[in-house]
């Protein structure tokens, strides 16, 4: 191998170690703001979550207290049609 070859060769290696130990500290500034950012965003789509959650939680109990009514008027209904003497409009008992 000539001289100038093993040269250039150091040279390269010289300046690419170089490089990497000048990116090293940058690398790690990125990763720990990442991972901030990463911790952030995961937080406020926990509670995002929660409130649709909650949300939804108080829509279903709303369902619930609708068809309960439903049901009471039914069986009130029911009973009217039993006391003057026809069959229930539902036809079952």
């Amino acid at each position: 191998m000539s001289p100038e070859l093993q040269v250039a060769l150091i040279a390269a290696a010289s300046v690419i170690g170089a490089a990497v130990v000048a990116a090293i500290p940058a690398l790690l500034t990125l990763q720990r703001r990442t991972t901030g950012a990463v911790a952030a965003e995961g937080t406020a789509t926990r509670e995002a979550l929660d409130t649709i959650a909650r949300a939804l939680n108080t829509r279903i109990d709303d369902v619930r207290d609708d068809v309960a009514r439903v049901r009471e008027w039914q069986a009130g209904h029911d009973a009217e049609h039993v006391l003057i003497g026809r069959q229930t409009p539902r036809g079952d008992t």
